[in-house]
């Protein structure tokens, strides 16, 4: 920590470059505790990529598909022998560009009302503790006792692939394609290539999904993931898993809509109208000039920062995409909040380890804590209890019969170790498991708990039932 009494006066006492999650919590924090905050911003909108191309976007877009394609409207126009028209890409995106410009207003709000200076700019470092920020009515200087850099991360183009405004996309990009293609080869199968792949099935798209991965998401419990993968196959997603790119061709196909033809290194052709290159992400570090501080990041544009977010300077702190995984928008917000704490002295307890991870696919799934193939890894004992939507009288008044919940408990001390979910609303039910596994609760918690019905909520109950008829079958054995 700098001894802030002998310190020079600066213009701020905290500059952050970039308004996305990391940043916006930064900042606000940091007014909270009363000093001049500073936020530079280079996008069009307030809020950085979560706001303009990424978190925002991508879940309106899938609450469009979702809405448009709904199971029960689709049987109802059959009932009456008329067949669903396929959606347009204008439908779809009808109300992404009303969220976008509402949450840029929520975002900017918030900075007037906590009396938070916002630059339009692009910033680099000008010597310790002061900054340029240039643009197009000239290039102005500050100076800074903080530094926070959150500027985010923009995905990757893999070799020599070049984007293309008619038929190939990143996850920055996918939501500017002219038209709903009738084919798309998603390379890539993270989280976003998923996410992607899985909602542009869902609006009548033959998907294809790449990955030299042998399966998806491998961070997430497997049997979930296997589920998911299963649920996408029925939503006609092909998936090509140990496969790499070995090249690509743009050309003009019969119907007069330019189609790319991929090759892969075993020798397989795929064509498809447009291509999404998911392959990665890498940090916005290059307009900074942070060698000109002794800064630099990685291969991957990422910075390496501590447990309070500090970067090897010391006046400099760093958080969100820029510095890596997790690369969530939930943990960006903590983040940018533990930094502000650490400048400025104020107690903060430090990130949880017990956040969680929400994929918004169709379906979407939500999972916190360790994996079955981490215990076993390990070496715990433990047990597991399912829960399905298709037994529970929410998920017959939804129409979601494929949802499931799965519940890892300690064998020994009957503690909560992980919660995974899949289905209706799997985003939202995670946290109930996240507070049970934070305050040290078990099993014992969820068997003696009352949960409102019908609702998917429920489902801990019925799992924590599952792992205790689990539990007893094996002391039973062993009597």
């Amino acid at each position: 920590m700098l001894d802030l009494m002998s310190e020079p006066e600066f213009d701020f006492d905290l500059v952050v470059i970039g308004s996305g999650p990391a940043g916006q919590r930064a900042a606000v924090q940091a007014s909270k505790l009363g000093k001049r905050v500073c936020v530079i911003e280079k996008g069009r909108h307030i809020g950085g990529n979560c706001v303009d191309l990424g978190t925002i976007p991508s879940k309106t877009f899938r609450e469009a598909v979702c809405s448009l394609t709904r199971r029960s409207q689709m049987l109802s126009l059959y009932s009456i022998g008329a067949r669903p028209v396929r959606p347009t890409m204008q439908a779809l995106l009808s109300r992404v560009s009303t969220v976008v410009e509402r949450e840029s207003l929520v975002v900017h709000d918030q900075f007037d009302r906590n009396e938070i200076e916002l630059l339009h700019g692009t910033a680099s470092m000008d010597g310790a503790n002061r900054m340029a920020v240039t643009s197009a009515e000239g290039v102005q200087h500050l100076s800074a006792r903080f530094v926070m850099i959150a500027t985010g991360s923009r995905a990757i183009m893999p070799g020599d692939t070049q984007p293309d405004p008619e038929c190939v996309f990143t996850g920055d990009t996918i939501l500017q394609a002219p038209r709903l293609p009738r084919t798309l080869l998603v390379i890539g199968a993270g989280v976003i290539g998923i996410e992607y792949a899985s909602m542009f099935a869902h609006a009548g798209v033959q998907v294809t999904v790449m990955d030299k991965a042998d399966r998806p998401l491998p961070f997430i419990d497997h049997e979930i993931i296997d589920e998911l993968v299963h649920q996408m196959r029925l939503a006609q997603v092909t998936f090509r898993l140990g496969e790499e790119v070995a090249g690509a061709v743009k050309e003009k196909g019969a119907d007069g809509h330019t189609r790319v033809t991929v090759t892969t290194r075993s020798g397989k052709k795929m064509s498809a109208e447009m291509v999404l290159m998911s392959a990665g992400r890498i940090g916005n570090i290059e307009e900074l000039n942070l060698t000109s501080v002794g800064l630099q990041g990685d291969d991957r544009g990422r910075l390496k920062v501590d447990d309070r977010f500090r970067t090897s300077v010391p006046w400099i702190f760093a958080a969100g995409d820029v510095i890596g995984a997790p690369g969530l928008a939930a943990t960006s917000y903590e983040q940018g909040r533990i930094a502000a704490c650490e400048m400025f002295g104020e107690p903060h307890p430090g990130m949880s380890p017990h956040w969680p991870y929400g994929i918004y696919s169709v379906p979407e799934l939500s999972c916190t804590g360790q994996t079955e193939e981490q215990l076993t890894k390990d070496c715990v004992p433990y047990e597991i209890g399912v829960a399905r939507y298709a037994e529970s009288a929410r998920g017959q008044i939804r129409g979601d019969d494929s949802g499931l919940m799965k519940l890892i408990f300690h064998r020994e001390n009957r503690a909560l170790l992980g919660v995974h979910c899949i289905g209706s609303q799997a985003t939202e039910l995670v946290h109930i498991g996240q507070a049970v596994m934070a305050l040290g609760g078990g099993l014992n918690y969820f068997l003696s708990t009352v949960f409102n019905y019908p609702t998917f909520a429920e489902c801990y109950k019925v799992a924590a039932l599952n792992c205790l008829n689990r539990l007893r079958a094996v002391e039973f054995a062993g009597k």
